[in-house]
């Protein structure tokens, strides 16, 4: 019997909330505006916190480290490409300025829940799940996250 290697796509995401309002990144996607959290892969030799850390800077122009951890998700794109997102809080005392460093991100917004929640152009039903996610009391330590390396 064979068996096939699973390979998913780590990915990082952060929800950032600040005054009731979370930041949120738009890109093109197939050429149509598209709303995420701010969120990418990680890449070799790095924690995954260091990576969501790092994501959120290119994304954002932040400098802010994850806080909690809120879930980690399995999910099987519709194009069969399947991924394993990590996905943290941070909560910010003010709306702070954000700019992208990414030309990929064409602009970073503070929205509300419920623009986000009732949005068309999520990225991904993560984006939605995180953020109902991030409304629950549940939160992880970041200390469940070990890192041994080499």
């Amino acid at each position: 019997m064979s068996e096939t290697q699973y390979k998913p796509h780590v990915t990082l995401a952060c929800v950032v909330q600040a005054e009731g309002r979370f930041l949120m990144v738009e890109e093109r996607i197939n050429g149509r505006p598209t709303l995420n959290q701010p969120a990418g892969h990680l890449e070799a030799g790095e924690t995954v916190l260091d990576g969501a850390a790092r994501e959120l800077w290119e994304e954002t122009g932040i400098r802010a480290r994850p806080q909690e951890l809120l879930r980690i998700y399995q999910w099987l794109a519709p194009d069969g490409t399947p991924f394993i997102r990590f996905t943290f809080s941070i909560d910010l005392e003010s709306m702070v300025a954000a700019s992208p460093n990414d030309t990929d991100i064409d602009r970073c917004l503070w929205l509300s829940a419920d623009d986000i929640l009732t949005s068309p152009n999520l990225r991904s039903p993560l984006v939605k799940e995180s953020l109902l996610h991030y409304l629950q009391p549940t939160r992880y330590p970041l200390d469940i996250l070990t890192y041994f390396g080499g």
